[in-house]
């Protein structure tokens, strides 16, 4: 863990403006998250059907000490970290136990797959899933599911129908709102430029999506992708597909893709000399790509508010517990980041507070 029409101005009604200067402080220093305003996709679990805005607002406190495990396919970029502030806060809020596993990195599925039933055998009763692969843990659903233990699906897809409930955005969306971007600058006719594109991991849903979205985003403007490039999500590995690009195709304007990959590609640029010449997009968002938006390096990116993806996946997970009413399907509105914006959006619900470092238990 994104859409049609850019909305770069939609932010969530009831949720303060944080200037982005203040590090994502506002939280702790007490204010409410919420009401927050979310989508709710009705009927849930169809990505491409209708959406209705609602306020999200969680519950106060859970009826009990619940205790909730929550898998991610890594922590090795700041998103992640991002979700992991979200879910833990939540967890703290609500006054559950969370037990966070991650596997390592996209690779390890069945880590993954592992880690979720060492979970589950140490007296997990829901499991928030950031899944690896759309359709690798369609099974080890099926088994917790025959347990009775609610499975929340958060940022990445699942593709089991016997999901619980999904807090996640499309990111068929992000991909799209990342293309629009550039299409809007380069319309048919103004003369063909070069994009190099990496959405990501190969199998991942989230991947599959956004490279979707991108394609159908620039496909009546005249960018022209001239190299797709799949990868782990690992600052080292990106670096390696980016230099690849830069060396097969010379006449690139454009590098889009994952956070990492803006990353690694500032870097090389600045090395080569080449920052003035490619221009660098990312496709969602992140403290490098919000740092590097504000230095100018790179030019925007769409948030898919991922710290209240965390927070609803936990309220979720909770309100299934108690037998309460909940959305089925939910994730918060996208909007792009870029210049103009930059100093201005709700930086509590999309990126952990400075110098915050991971929490992997609650108790």
């Amino acid at each position: 863990m994104l859409r049609m029409a850019m909305a770069a101005g939609a932010l969530a009604a009831g949720v303060a403006l944080v200037l982005a200067n203040d590090g994502g402080d506002a939280q702790a220093q007490g204010k409410k998250w919420y009401p927050f305003v979310v989508e709710e996709h009705n009927p849930p679990f169809d990505m491409d059907g209708p959406k209705f805005a609602k306020d999200y607002t969680p519950l106060a406190k859970a009826d009990k000490k619940w205790n909730i495990c929550v898998s991610f396919p890594h922590m090795k970029d700041a998103y992640w970290l991002a979700v992991d502030y979200g879910v833990s806060e939540e967890a703290k809020d609500l006054g559950v136990t969370m037990h966070l596993v991650e596997a390592g990195g996209y690779t390890n599925l069945n880590k993954q797959i592992s880690q979720i039933e060492d979970c589950v055998a140490g007296g997990a009763q829901a499991v928030v899933i950031g899944s690896i692969s759309l359709d690798g843990l369609n099974k080890t659903v099926a088994a917790l599911r025959a347990k009775n233990i609610p499975v929340i699906d958060v940022i990445n897809g699942i593709s089991s129908p016997q999901v619980s409930a999904k807090s996640l955005v499309s990111f068929k969306e992000m991909g799209y709102n990342a293309g629009a971007y550039i299409a809007k600058q380069h319309p048919k006719g103004s003369g063909k430029v070069q994009v190099a594109w990496f959405p990501g991991p190969p199998g991942a849903g989230w991947v599959e999506a956004g490279n979707k979205g991108f394609l159908d985003a620039v496909k009546n403007s005249d960018i022209e992708v001239v190299d797709t490039k799949y990868g782990d999500t690992g600052k080292e590995v990106q670096m390696k597909l980016v230099e690849d690009s830069l060396q097969a195709h010379p006449g690139i304007a454009y590098i889009v893709g994952t956070s990492p990959t803006t990353e690694a590609a500032v870097q090389l640029l600045r090395e080569r000399g080449l920052s003035d010449k490619v221009k660098v997009l990312a496709y969602y968002f992140t403290p490098g790509v919000y740092q590097d938006i504000k230095r100018g390096r790179v030019l925007a990116a769409p948030t898919d508010s991922a710290v209240i993806q965390g927070r609803v996946a936990i309220d979720q997970a909770v309100r299934i517990l108690e037998g309460k009413p909940y959305m089925k399907h939910v994730g918060p509105k996208i909007y792009v980041i870029d210049k103009s914006n930059i100093d201005s959006f709700d930086y509590a619900s999309s990126l952990a507070p400075e110098n915050w470092k991971p929490v992997f238990n609650v108790n």
